[in-house]
């Protein structure tokens, strides 16, 4: 019976594997429909391929499965893996770390896991106490890096990458929040991680 069922477990275990393209420390890049905001994302970076990515978050095995750690409103959280697929229709992508660097993976997710609770950066300003999505994952693999730079950080640009104009919803995002719009200031987006030459892109995946 032990030998069945060790037989049964070994079976289920391929059969996952077979079944999903992810291992831990991929990273998930997705283009979301959330409205507005994400539109305007999307009109003022430039993804891989000229794609279009509005949000990201890394696969972590945790608790027994393989599941998504992502700086999402209202905080950092441990999404599903299979509820972080369906939160859009939109293609996606996966960015693995290249092999030279996983080593740095186990510690990159220790740091995520100690974020988890952390507010949601809604400010886009870096190193303010808060977290948004591609921001975590800057931070993760820097301080694995012993604190040097493994992503790249880029002046940030509010305005539309047709227009060369502060996009309509950026100035009333930040008029709501009576902040200054941080134009110039360094940050990161999920569409400028995907150029990183510390990982290689692939996708479209399916859920």
């Amino acid at each position: 019976m032990k030998k069945i069922l060790a037989l049964i477990g070994l079976l289920c275990t391929i059969s996952y594997a077979q079944q999903t393209p992810f291992k831990e420390g991929d990273l998930i890049f997705q283009e979301l429909k959330c409205g507005p905001l994400c539109d305007a994302i999307n009109e003022v970076t430039y993804g891989y391929e000229g794609l279009n990515f509005n949000h990201m978050g890394m696969v972590i095995e945790y608790e027994g499965s393989l599941q998504v750690i992502e700086a999402t409103w209202p905080a950092v959280c441990i999404t599903p893996l299979d509820q972080f697929l369906n939160k859009t229709p939109e293609p996606m992508y996966l960015g693995r770390i290249i092999k030279k660097h996983e080593k740095l993976i186990p510690k990159a997710k220790e740091f995520a896991l100690k974020q988890v609770g952390v507010p949601y950066d809604d400010n886009y300003l870096y190193a303010n106490g808060k977290y948004y999505c591609s921001e975590l994952i800057y931070d993760a693999f820097k301080s694995a890096n012993k604190n040097k730079e493994f992503f790249k950080m880029y002046p940030m640009t509010y305005r539309s990458k047709y227009t060369g104009e502060f996009f309509p919803v950026w100035v009333q995002y930040f008029e709501k929040l009576d902040q200054v719009i941080p134009e110039g200031a360094l940050g990161c987006n999920p569409a400028g991680i995907t150029w990183s030459k510390n990982i290689t892109i692939s996708g479209p995946i399916v859920p």
